[in-house]
């Protein structure tokens, strides 16, 4: 099995800072991306951040110029480090891997975290 598990969220004050974190164990050869996605209560859970594990990011539009992906590909962690908070950032915000299981067999698996909250306040 796959387990992800997300921590550093919180409660911040708009302009602040969270930097949050993701951590893939079990069964893993190898993962080709890891991404950040969130929901806020009676939304769709959207796209926050992708970086694939050459290291190509993407960012929603909304987070662009604030919001920083990156990884340990040694570590099978991903962080989203994320600054001058606003309170339309506050969500559910859930890690997602794309996890190759076997050196044989090329298929990659989608795997997503518990998710952890981030509150900003006004």
């Amino acid at each position: 099995q796959v387990q992800l598990v997300e921590s550093g969220g919180g409660l911040v004050q708009a302009g602040g800072s969270l930097r949050l974190s993701c951590a893939a164990s079990g069964r893993i050869f190898s993962i080709n991306a890891m991404g950040w996605y969130r929901q806020a209560p009676g939304k769709q859970r959207e796209l926050v951040a992708t970086i694939r594990s050459g290291g190509t990011t993407n960012y929603a539009d909304s987070v662009k110029g604030r919001f920083t992906i990156s990884s340990d590909n040694a570590k099978n962690t991903v962080y989203l480090q994320m600054n001058s908070l606003k309170p339309e950032d506050t969500a559910v915000y859930y890690c997602n891997a794309e996890v190759r299981y076997y050196s044989w067999s090329s298929s990659y698996h989608s795997h997503w975290g518990q998710g952890t909250q981030v509150t900003v306040s006004s």
